[in-house]
């Protein structure tokens, strides 16, 4: 099974589509109840259902999900039923193979019923139609001359008695991302440097700041402190999911006193000082903190 701990939760609906040929006697007979077994849309309504929540157990690599809605539409036609599920559920993964199993079994559970009055049944089609929510729903394009900068605060790591973990991490998921221009500095755990560098990228018309480091409640954790003389507008909702995301993995993320907010057009985020807090915290806010930019240029939600 693939491993999605690191994915975020978003709004996931998926739309499938089954179809079953039968003869027109076929239909009217089933229209009117004339059948053997009797009940066949109703019958498979609650088949899809049932596979809907049960596709985990069927189909190996499926995760279980936490469904919210499985919506079912049975179109009788002169020569055919269309089968139409929408699942939809708010979790990590797409629920497009529930949408597909439920329709596949619909049409099944249609077929065995009708079967013993027709021997020409046909399953023609079983198809995805649509599926939304995941990342990339959320992704947004890289301005063009756009620069970001990492900033590692530590007095260990500027002494060099420790290894860059965080920084190098950031800067490497920044260039993934498409930032071509990522500046890297290693700074001391001063307030007045800090303050001073961060004040320098904003000046220069960095659009990304991102801090490492000093968030903590340590007596040299300083960064938060520097930060907060810097930022003109605070965005509270970001650290909070980046603490949320964070505290579902560790309860020491609600340690964390990391600001996140806007000085002019730069945003400058606090990010953890332990690489793979560093890591969760892009994974928690990235792509989609990147819509702060059309925001800023007008272009609202």
């Amino acid at each position: 099974m693939i491993n999605v701990m690191n994915k975020i939760e978003t709004l996931r609906i998926a739309t499938a589509q089954s179809c079953i040929k039968a003869h027109p006697e076929t239909i009217r007979r089933m229209q009117a109840g004339e059948v053997p077994k009797p009940d066949v849309l109703g019958v498979a309504k609650t088949a899809a259902v049932m596979a809907a929540k049960k596709t985990p157990e069927l189909l190996p690599y499926c995760h279980p999900l936490p469904l919210d809605g499985v919506e079912v539409n049975l179109k009788v036609e002169a020569e055919q039923v269309v089968v139409t599920v929408a699942v939809s559920a708010i979790w990590k993964t797409g629920v497009e193979m529930e949408a597909l199993t439920a329709a596949s079994v619909a049409a099944l559970t249609i077929y065995d019923m009708l079967k013993p009055i027709d021997s020409e049944l046909e399953i023609v089609q079983t198809k995805l139609l649509s599926k939304s929510g995941g990342k990339g729903d959320f992704d947004q394009k890289i301005p063009d001359g756009f620069r970001a900068a990492v900033l590692v605060t530590s007095d260990g790591t500027h002494q060099g008695k420790r290894e860059d973990k965080s920084g190098k991490l950031l800067e490497s998921r920044l260039r993934e991302m498409g930032i071509a221009s990522v500046a890297y500095e290693i700074l001391p755990d001063e307030a007045t440097q800090i303050r001073h560098r961060l004040l320098a990228h904003c000046e220069n018309g960095i659009d990304l700041i991102l801090t490492t480091g000093g968030t903590g409640l340590g007596p040299r954790d300083v960064t938060v402190e520097a930060t907060a003389e810097v930022l003109e507008r605070e965005m509270p909702a970001v650290m909070q999911a980046i603490r949320g995301f964070g505290q579902r993995r560790t309860p020491y993320a609600m340690l964390s006193r990391g600001l996140a907010g806007l000085r002019g057009r730069t945003v400058i985020l606090n990010l953890p000082g332990s690489s793979r807090g560093a890591a969760e915290s892009m994974d928690a806010v990235f792509p989609a903190l990147l819509h702060v930019y059309p925001m800023l240029a007008g272009g609202g939600h």
